[in-house]
């Protein structure tokens, strides 16, 4: 299993970015999936997580996070892509974005795997 981040990039204070988490591995099943970020000099953070149990889809957002609201984690169950939607960009939001999910092939059971990160700097 993989993990692919993409969507960061060099914005101004106000944009919005939408990143990109695609799975990728033989009969793949996400069975949850979080985006975490680590600026320089920082501790890595958690910044939303979904989760996918018999009673359905859960989506948060870390209590952590300054407006929190500004932040959207969604998931394409079909492609098995997860996005950080991002909106209202700060110059504090800059640092690397990566993603983490716990997933399950036929071949291999249920293990987490971690991705590369993609990096959002946002100018003021």
């Amino acid at each position: 299993v993989q993990l692919q981040a993409s969507g960061g990039g060099l914005v101004q204070a106000g944009s919005s970015l939408r990143l990109s988490c695609a799975a990728s591995g033989y009969g793949l099943i996400i069975n949850n999936a979080a985006w975490y970020r680590q600026a320089p000099g920082k501790q890595r953070e958690l910044v939303a997580k979904i989760s996918h149990s018999a009673y359905g889809t859960s989506a948060t957002v870390s209590d952590s996070l300054k407006d929190r609201d500004r932040f959207t984690i969604s998931e394409d169950r079909d492609k098995n892509i997860v996005y950080l939607q991002i909106n209202s960009l700060r110059p504090e939001d800059t640092a690397n974005y990566f993603c983490s999910a716990n997933a399950y092939t036929p071949s291999t059971g249920s293990n987490d795997y971690w991705g590369q990160g993609t990096q959002v700097t946002v100018s003021s």
